[in-house]
């Protein structure tokens, strides 16, 4: 499906019914703290899954927001439809287990970033391993995304350069 830049997918104090997979475009993963900032805890560029995983996997009501930054086109699958397919597909099933496996490497490696490289370290490490990102996603969500805030970012980018 084609879906317009803004959208937002998947909302807080909702159970997520689609698993999403980005064909084109990019994505967002947030929530809202207690001060009504937003925290960005995921970014993404196609081709890839990108879902509030636990909470759709458990069917659960999430605290997340998943947006479209940009137009995307992507491919969804139902939670029904996804159980009902992991139940038939052995293969569908293996895959299941390997992505959410490499979910959790994910975020254990996040987590280990946030906590031991620099702002500076993190948005080197995202220029590497993500320069698309870097160039079609807003500054204001790469800095949420690095926890830092945008006018370092901006001091950031500036030193690099010079």
């Amino acid at each position: 499906m084609q879906v317009a830049k803004d959208t937002i997918l998947d909302a807080a104090g909702k159970i997520p019914t689609h698993h999403n997979f980005i064909v084109s475009g990019f994505m967002r993963k947030y929530y809202i703290n207690d001060k009504g900032e937003e925290i960005i805890v995921e970014l993404n560029n196609g081709p890839r899954f990108f879902t509030s995983y636990f909470h759709f996997a458990q069917q659960t009501v999430t605290n997340e927001y998943l947006q479209c930054i940009t137009d995307c086109e992507l491919l969804r699958i139902t939670h029904a439809d996804a159980q009902s397919s992991a139940k038939t597909s052995y293969t569908q099933k293996d895959y299941t287990i390997k992505l959410f496996q490499q979910i959790q490497n994910e975020d254990s490696q996040r987590i280990n970033d946030l906590a031991n490289l620099t702002a500076e370290q993190r948005y080197m490490k995202l220029m590497k391993e993500a320069p698309a990102i870097i160039k079609n996603v807003p500054l204001k969500y790469i800095a949420s995304y690095l926890g830092i805030k945008p006018e370092s970012l901006s001091r950031i980018r500036r030193e690099i350069i010079s």
